[in-house]
């Protein structure tokens, strides 16, 4: 017999919520019945929400609003108190349902909610969602993930749906929004329509019974981030720019693709860390937000496109990182090296830095990259020894201090940077033990920064690290002979680099990392 278990978090943020869904999802993922789950909330505060397919110049005015990167299918959306969001998480293919046909339930849902309201909703032809008088009430932005959905749906009820005007709702040109207040010429409250839409849900996806749960019985929203790991996210006009002008380019970022913290505070200061050789890597790290899977062509035209970028931009520091590329002879150390040296052409001034993979240790390829041109040579070891297998597993603890001391030994003149991730299960004997092993490589500069898993499938966190103990190894890291640290919770290889490079020990501070 399948089962839908609903459960209502009232008023929630998003981030509270979105951690309560990726739980619900992993659970459904590894359970052997058909019980299925459905989350109903109103995210306070209000925020805006970029899918897939979402483009930069369909939001209109940010200032003020949480931006958040969702992996929802769709364009931009608002989500904001007074309007209903469903989150079905079920198996489709235990219930042999398409994506199409998932998305129709989810449609007939509404508009089987709507016409008990006497409003007559339907779909509109070529477009996801649900319209009356051709103005849009309902949108539906789906993700899925071993064949288990999430994310799901919203209905706006209030009168104040306001937020839509900072947005091109779903990227639709010259849509308009509506709410079912607005409509009935009345206040319409959230709880008039709660059971209405979990009765049609159930109905429409064909389940045999539901029955409501408490919050507690399935596992709460897990706590928030510690205060240190919370920062206010700038989400301004210089943000957009700079975002925009990496989609004209068709560039691809590590800041997006790894789902980096600091992308927003960084674009607004008009800086970005290049992402070269394409958006799929041949590896599959369990730390890493970066998708893996079959890498397209290198394209021959990327060199000038991250020239062009870093010219726009008047950047003081280029950073240039990739995925890695197994698949290719030299490991794209070739490439590497051309867009250095486009860079290197177009801003002579600029000091350049390269965050590469392993290379497979492949000597040449480490020697044609360092040689480059580049200012910086970083490869990050990522995490102690003994978990290197389990985070990295087509990683190599040694290979990768090798290939620190051959950039160090073959480019005496070259800066070589390194990285570490904490929290994943690591002691303070290990840490100091990689700080020892990464400067007998010759590595002069060392980040630390605080873990934070992109999703349930990855490697958990294990602890959040606190900020004393970040200014404890910063101060470990200098009296082994690093020139340069940064050591705080929301550091990252690439964050601040400029900044790094030209001072002689950053102490780390939640407040500026």
């Amino acid at each position: 017999m399948s089962q839908l278990v609903y459960v209502d978090l009232g008023q929630c943020n998003y981030q509270d919520t979105l951690d309560f869904q990726l739980k619900l999802l992993k659970r459904v993922q590894e359970s052997d019945d058909d019980t299925a789950y459905l989350i109903l909330v109103e995210h306070s505060p209000a925020v805006i929400t970029m899918g897939r397919r979402a483009k930069t110049e369909h939001i209109l005015a940010a200032d003020g609003i949480e931006l958040i990167e969702s992996q929802r299918g769709g364009d931009v959306t608002w989500h904001g108190p007074g309007q209903l969001v469903a989150y079905p998480i079920i198996r489709l293919m235990r219930q042999r349902r398409t994506m199409h046909g998932y998305v129709h339930n989810l449609e007939d849902a509404i508009i089987a909610l709507l016409a008990k309201f006497d409003l007559a909703a339907e779909r509109s032809e070529g477009q996801i969602g649900v319209w009356i008088d051709e103005q849009k009430i309902a949108a539906i932005g789906v993700a899925v993930s071993r064949w288990v959905t999430y994310h799901g749906l919203s209905l706006n009820v209030a009168k104040d749906i306001r937020g839509f005007d900072a947005i091109v709702p779903c990227g639709i040109q010259g849509a308009r929004v509506t709410s079912m207040s607005d409509l009935l010429g009345r206040d319409v409250a959230i709880s008039e329509i709660k059971g209405g839409l979990v009765e049609t849900l159930g109905q429409s996806l064909g389940f045999d019974s539901v029955r409501r749960a408490e919050p507690r019985e399935l596992g709460q929203p897990r706590k928030r981030l510690p205060e240190w790991l919370r920062k206010k996210i700038p989400a301004g006009s210089k943000a957009l720019k700079v975002q925009g002008l990496i989609d004209n380019l068709k560039l691809n970022t590590v800041c997006q693709s790894a789902q980096c913290p600091n992308r927003a505070e960084c674009f607004d200061n008009r800086t970005a860390t290049f992402m070269i050789l394409g958006d799929h890597c041949t590896r599959s790290c369990k730390f890493c937000a970066v998708a893996d899977g079959t890498p397209l062509p290198v394209d021959p035209d990327e060199p000038g496109a991250v020239a062009e970028a870093a010219h726009r931009l008047d950047l003081k520091h280029v950073v240039i990182t990739s995925v890695t590329r197994d698949d290719l002879p030299d490991g794209g150390s070739q490439h590497f090296a051309d867009v250095v040296q486009a860079v290197r052409k177009r801003m002579p001034e600029s000091t350049i830095e390269i965050l590469t993979p392993d290379f497979q240790n492949d000597p040449d390829a480490i020697d044609r990259a360092v040689k480059s041109g580049a200012n910086v040579f970083n490869h990050n070891i990522e995490t102690v020894e003994r978990l290197q297998k389990i985070v990295r597993p087509q990683g190599d603890y040694r290979r990768s201090l090798s290939v620190l001391a051959r950039a160090a030994e073959h480019a005496p003149t070259v800066r070589i940077k390194s990285g570490l991730m904490v929290g994943l299960g690591e002691t303070r004997t290990e840490i100091r033990q990689v700080m020892q092993d990464l400067r007998d490589a010759g590595c002069e500069i060392l980040t630390i920064g605080q873990y934070l898993a992109p999703s349930p499938d990855h490697h958990p966190v294990e602890r959040f690290v606190k900020p004393p103990e970040f200014a404890e190894m910063e101060t470990e890291a200098k009296a082994l002979g690093f020139t340069a640290v940064a050591a705080s919770p929301l550091v990252r290889s690439s964050y601040r680099a400029g900044e790094l490079i030209q001072t002689e020990t950053l102490n780390g501070q939640p407040d500026n990392y």
